[in-house]
């Protein structure tokens, strides 16, 4: 089942309900199969032996787009969740390299412990805030760095084979061979990890919608030869499905463009917002239609939200929808038009700032929020 920006929609406090719908932008399921395929993720099974690269690369090539991403690299061995990043998706990629990671690892021990009881302590004394250097073949530079592990649990032990399997949700950037190690030394016999595979990454996880190379090759062979899209847009899924867990602000129609080309989230231009809403919280500025239109940086809780009739809501971090999506329709409020007439008869100068002519009516009233 898809989740997205829409839902609960009739659950977010309302500012206002009065705005001009404008027939532009589309439902995030609706978009036309170019446009779908280009701002669209794909929750995907990496095969043991590719390196993440050559996986991203081979989505790229097989689904004929300018660009991918990923979302936090796995080693080559490693299998489990990868979500590939499309296109515009791409902008999202960031945000989901840090987000959470669940592993299931099975590692071997070296020499037999008394007790199984005590491999399950082991694991209890590697949770928290941990030292790591990365191991010798890595991605990135061997220095001892601190990530956290937030949970650990022994799913099954062979006391005859020194082979056992446990689960762990961690920091990202945790590297679970590491562990491994730390583990083998602190029951004093030494050990070594196995088999890797990752289970979830962010709030995508293999137990829904998860995708195999083979799904997104026969998706594109048969959209090509059927022209048959429902086999694609099953493998991917629109971007807002990344963030869902994020808290949200709904925008007027005629204020989107402007958001797109950066301008700050004014209170006039917001229709609904969500409860909860914190300072300097990361939240999603979407459309009516449950389009994401960028992330940004709360300002103002809900409550100020709530109590205030002016002022800046939240700072942009990074947009997302392509600008022109919808018309521009900044400059036609009635201060803007002033402003324009008052240019003309040279009462401000041709930035719109204020000279020796202008009245004193106006410096007052006029707060420029750039």
């Amino acid at each position: 089942m898809f989740l997205f920006l829409w839902q609960n929609f009739d659950l977010l406090n309302t500012r206002t309900s009065h705005y001009t719908p404008l027939p532009f932008g589309s439902s995030p399921l609706k978009r036309e199969i170019g446009e779908y395929v280009r701002t669209g993720y794909i929750n995907l099974d990496k095969p043991s032996n590719p390196s993440s690269h050559e996986v991203v690369s081979w989505v790229k090539r097989i689904l004929k787009v300018g660009k991918t991403g990923h979302s936090g690299t796995l080693d080559p061995k490693v299998s489990g969740c990868l979500i590939v990043c499309v296109d515009r998706a791409t902008r999202l990629a960031k945000s989901q390299q840090n987000a959470g990671k669940e592993y299931v690892c099975i590692f071997t021990l070296h020499s037999p412990v008394d007790d199984v009881q005590k491999v399950i302590q082991g694991l209890e004394k590697l949770r928290g805030a941990l030292f790591q250097r990365p191991p010798l073949i890595s991605a990135v530079k061997r220095q001892l760095r601190v990530r956290t592990i937030y949970e650990t649990k022994l799913l099954d032990y062979d006391s005859e084979r020194n082979i056992g399997i446990f689960w762990v949700k961690c920091e990202a950037g945790t590297y679970i061979r590491t562990m491994c190690v730390h583990l083998g030394l602190h029951l004093g016999v030494g050990g070594q990890m196995i088999e890797l595979r990752r289970n979830r990454s962010g709030i995508q996880s293999e137990k829904e919608g998860m995708v195999t190379m083979h799904d997104v090759l026969d998706a594109q062979w048969v959209y090509e030869n059927h022209k048959d899209e429902s086999y694609l847009r099953r493998v991917i899924r629109p971007l807002e499905g990344l963030l869902i867990n994020h808290k949200r602000i709904c925008m007027k129609d005629s204020a989107v463009n402007a958001v797109c080309y950066g301008a700050k989230i004014m209170l006039p231009g917001v229709l609904r917002y969500e409860n909860g809403i914190e300072l300097n919280e990361e939240i999603v500025i979407m459309t009516t239609k449950g389009e994401a239109i960028a992330l940004g940086i709360a300002l103002m809780t809900t409550a100020t939200i709530a109590s205030c009739d002016h002022g800046i809501v939240a700072k942009l971090k990074r947009v997302i929808m392509e600008r022109d999506t919808y018309p521009r329709k900044w400059g036609l409020g009635p201060k803007a038009s002033m402003k324009k007439t008052m240019i003309k008869e040279g009462l401000l100068d041709k930035y719109g700032k204020p000279n020796e002519k202008t009245p004193k009516d106006w410096l007052s009233s006029y707060v420029d929020h750039r």
